[in-house]
């Protein structure tokens, strides 16, 4: 899931994904420990899809939620070299 899709989500949708996706990494838990795991690297997408939901939780509750679309980063000037005298 890309954060920005995420952060057009209402509190009450990521609480519902969250959901969904704890219920599916507790059953990657049973296939891993069973061998019957086909795509283990849906274990790692899963985790982190977690922690972006929740960290965006994090952030409507404190309020501190940037906008959807983060104001670009001014380029700084390069440092002028000092002349060797």
């Amino acid at each position: 899931m890309k954060t920005a899709d995420l952060r057009a989500k209402s509190q009450d949708e990521l609480q519902q994904s969250l959901m969904d996706l704890r219920k599916e990494q507790f059953n990657f838990r049973f296939q891993q420990k069973t061998g019957k795991i086909e795509d283990t690297s849906r274990i790692r997408t899963v985790r982190r899809d977690i922690a972006k939901i929740k960290t965006l939780l994090n952030e409507m509750k404190s309020g501190t939620a940037p906008s959807a679309k983060p104001a670009k980063a001014a380029k700084k000037a390069p440092a002028k070299k000092k002349a060797k005298e």
